[in-house]
C-alpha cells in the first residue's frame, strides 16, 4: 500500500509556527495519520514573505522533512480553470489560494487547511480540515 501524501496550506504552518506547544497543532494532529508531507512553491514564498530573518532558520530546517512542489505550467493551466468557474460562479477567491488549490489538484494531493472558506469553492480539491 502507498503512502499518502498531504499537500499543506499556508495557514497549517502558521498555526504549527506560533503554537509553542507544538502537539496542539493541526500539523502536529496530521503527523499521527500521515507520513508525507508537502507544500506549494507559494506556500513557501508566503512564509518566508512573512517571516523574519530569525524565523527564516526554523523555516529553512522545516522545508528540508518535506517536499516543495514547483509551480510550473500544468499547474498554471489548472489554475486558469479554476479561475475561469470560480469567476462564473461569482466566487473568486485570492490568488496564491488559487495557485495553492491548483497545485494539490495537479499533484493528486488532498489539501490540508484551516482556510476552509476559500478552498471549498475549488471543484475537485480534497480538503482535510481540523
Amino acid at each position: 500500500m502507498a503512502i499518502e501524501m498531504i499537500c499543506l496550506d499556508t495557514s497549517v504552518l502558521i498555526d504549527f509556527y506560533r503554537k509553542k506547544n507544538k502537539s496542539k497543532s493541526f500539523f502536529y494532529e496530521l503527523t499521527n495519520r500521515y507520513q508525507l508531507f508537502a507544500v506549494s512553491a507559494i506556500t513557501a514564498y508566503e512564509v518566508y514573505a512573512g517571516s523574519s530573518t530569525v524565523q527564516d532558520e526554523f523555516w529553512d530546517k522545516f522545508f528540508q522533512t518535506i517536499s516543495v512542489l514547483p509551480f510550473d505550467n500544468d499547474i498554471n493551466k489548472t489554475a486558469i480553470d479554476i479561475q475561469r468557474q470560480l469567476k462564473r460562479d461569482r466566487k473568486q477567491i485570492e490568488i496564491p489560494d488559487l495557485f495553492i488549490g491548483a497545485t494539490a489538484i495537479q499533484h493528486g494531493l488532498k489539501l490540508a487547511t484551516l482556510n476552509t472558506r476559500h478552498f471549498e469553492r475549488i471543484v475537485g480539491l480534497q480538503i482535510i480540515k481540523k
